[in-house]
């Protein structure tokens, strides 16, 4: 029993992160129904920055990540602006080629900048807690909970401000959206910032209980599309909830199975869901 409970908390640890990537892919998805193939390089982008502000600038930890999600923020505005909004009136698999360019650049940028070589970053917080008899350490505990505070966060911002219920607006009804003068550019602007912030997050509480190296974003983004599938595309509870659905069963797998095989979860997981329920978990918000 004290390994099962062990492997739930290792699974809580993966599902916060995996949630975060998916919760930035869906609101994207939501206000313009762009699957973003490049939201997970930005990921690996985030923990690039983390890595380096760290290392080379002599940045402390918390500092490093708040420069991380700031530049990401800076660069998804930018991608939006530059790569994404020219494109809108474009036939849809004009946004789709667009995004896996993206994807393609900033990987090769990544490697030519920073080589292929996987790189390590050292945690501030590498004590270990025993909490209720298990064993976790603190930086494992501070993905939970940090992860967990900026879901909170994200929701309140939507349900509680004026400009996180223009989010909800253009996702739930674009036309009407439009039709009581919301302007989209700006939402989607403002979209594009939180998703990439959140992957700058996300990448930066991973880093030091992960390696960091320029590929490593694409699994990670394969897992988080599994996810909003799992969920309901578009739907953020269904996000937040197929998060912890995969780290889990991951975690499960990988030490009652095989841990070769625990990233096969993911996908015998969406067979499994979507054989029982096509639509996904929360078909009623999805897209």
């Amino acid at each position: 029993m004290d390994l099962f409970f062990q492997q739930i908390v290792n699974g809580l640890v993966l599902g916060s992160i995996y949630s975060l990537v998916a919760l930035g892919i869906t609101l994207i998805y939501g206000i313009m129904h762009l699957p973003n193939f490049a939201h997970g390089h930005l990921y690996m982008l985030g923990a690039y920055l983390t890595f380096l502000m760290m290392t080379l600038y002599g940045f402390s930890y918390w500092p490093a990540i708040l420069v991380s999600v700031a530049a990401l923020v800076v660069i998804g505005m930018l991608l939006e602006r530059l790569v994404f909004r020219p494109l809108q009136n474009a036939p849809h698999i004009n946004m789709m080629i667009a995004a896996v360019g993206v994807m393609l650049f900033i990987e090769a940028t990544a490697r030519k900048m920073w080589g292929s070589d996987y790189q390590r970053l050292d945690s501030p917080y590498d004590g270990v807690i025993n909490l209720f008899g298990l064993t976790i350490t603190e930086q494992r505990l501070i993905v939970i909970v940090s992860a967990i505070a900026l879901m909170v966060g994200l929701n309140l911002f939507l349900k509680r401000t004026v400009i996180g219920s223009t989010i909800e607006a253009m996702a739930q009804n674009r036309e009407g959206a439009f039709l009581v003068g919301i302007n989209a550019n700006k939402v989607s602007l403002l979209t594009f910032a939180i998703a990439s912030g959140l992957a700058a997050a996300a990448a930066s509480l991973a880093a030091p209980i992960n390696l960091v190296y320029p590929s490593m974003g694409a699994m990670v983004n394969l897992k988080a599309f599994v996810i909003i599938v799992l969920g309901g595309m578009g739907s953020i509870p269904g996000a937040v909830l197929g998060g912890y659905i995969l780290g889990l069963a991951e975690s499960m797998s990988g030490t009652y199975i095989n841990s070769e095989y625990k990233d096969l979860a993911a996908f015998v997981l969406l067979v499994l869901i979507l054989t029982v329920k096509p639509t996904g978990l929360f078909a009623k918000e999805a897209r």
